[in-house]
């Protein structure tokens, strides 16, 4: 049994972290409240394993948040703000965190060409960004068990469209096994195996 060596990330199909960055977007909790299409408290979950897991694979983080500093809106969910402590937060006041000069500016600085994209809500703060992304060439994955709308039609309906133009969904599960491909990969196991274990996704056995 030998494994073939890593394809080169320009030329992969698949998600890799060599060319991959990861969009978190709007996870406050006045946005999380509002969230009708699943589970709060599952959502909350979700994306944070989700965090976990691009944390385990070393692939840059870029996050936003709109209407702290104007004192609208409460900063990040504090679940979340424990595994970024070194990562700038862009606070915005457009809805589209791709017309916010900075946030598009840290996106680009990256070099990357795949972001994987979590926003809430779905239908807003996901689909903007993600068609805006989407015309200019990347490619985008939205993580669709760790994203929420207003409504299950409106989250719905938000991933049809992006995904009429392109986008790409994906799930924790799938997002995960695309980063490890191979259980040679030692250094990411670890992380891989615990991710998917405070998913519910793997049985814990201890």
């Amino acid at each position: 049994m030998t494994s073939m060596a890593k394809r080169p990330a320009a030329d992969d199909e698949l998600l890799n972290p060599e060319d991959t960055v990861f969009a978190l977007i709007d996870y406050q909790p006045t946005q999380i409240n509002s969230v009708n299409s699943m589970d709060r408290a599952k959502l909350i979950q979700n994306i944070v394993v989700t965090q976990q897991l691009i944390n385990t694979f070393k692939i840059p983080t870029i996050l936003s948040t709109v209407n702290v500093a104007s004192g609208r809106n409460q900063d990040t969910i504090p679940q979340l703000k424990a595994l970024l402590p070194d990562v700038p937060s862009y606070d915005r006041t457009s809805i589209n965190a791709w017309e916010d000069a900075d946030f598009n500016a840290a996106i680009k600085a990256t070099g990357k060409h795949k972001i994987i994209m979590a926003a809430l809500w779905t239908e807003a703060c996901l689909t903007f960004p993600a068609l805006d992304a989407l015309k200019e060439g990347y490619e985008v994955f939205p993580v669709v068990d760790a994203v929420g709308g207003t409504s299950v039609i409106a989250h719905e309906t938000a991933i049809s469209r992006i995904v009429a133009k392109g986008a790409q969904p994906t799930t924790i599960a799938q997002l995960a096994c695309e980063l490890q491909r191979d259980w040679n990969r030692t250094d990411t196991v670890p992380g891989f195996s615990k991710g998917l274990m405070d998913a519910g996704i793997f049985l814990r056995l201890s």
